[in-house]
């Protein structure tokens, strides 16, 4: 899908405005009525050259700045495990038509299978058990976030 030079410009905008690639996609579907996939919505921040920005804390604020590098290194332990109680595990057998496949472990204690395709559309398998079962959308971030780390750690 191509973006118009006004599209990319609100884009960047928002990236500037220290907006997560969660809320450029919220924007993007809000503003513009274009529908991405998370991956989608980071390609196209990468494509448009644009470095991410830290959200600013306030200067009085120094418990963020000290707990920020711990939250770091506990976000994706060997496992695929989060300290915010969602894991993220990549299948040594991959799943019929995906590129790469795995489990996630949700912070209610439910899990889904999840599988990226050759064309890079993400979806989670429902469960046979809870068809109904839809993550939080915290832990749907959660998860989104940490499959990225994940497949970059096992040079995806």
């Amino acid at each position: 899908m191509e973006l118009t030079d006004s599209q990319k410009s609100a884009v960047v905008e928002w990236v500037q405005e220290a907006r997560s690639i969660a809320d450029i996609q919220r924007l993007l579907l809000d503003e513009f009525k274009i529908s991405m996939t998370y991956m989608d919505v980071r390609f196209l921040v990468d494509d448009l050259d644009v470095p991410m920005v830290e959200p600013e804390t306030e200067e009085g604020d120094s418990s963020a700045e000290a707990a920020k590098p711990a939250a770091d290194a506990e976000l994706v332990d060997e496992g695929g495990a989060s300290a915010g109680g969602v894991s993220v595990d990549v299948d040594a057998v991959m799943r019929p038509g995906s590129l790469v496949s795995g489990t996630a472990n949700f912070s209610d204690g439910k899990s889904l299978g999840w599988q990226l395709s050759a064309s890079g559309q993400l979806g989670l398998i429902p469960d046979e058990d809870d068809p109904e079962y839809r993550p939080a959308a915290a832990d749907l971030e959660q998860f989104q976030s940490q499959l990225q780390e994940v497949l970059q750690q096992k040079g995806f």
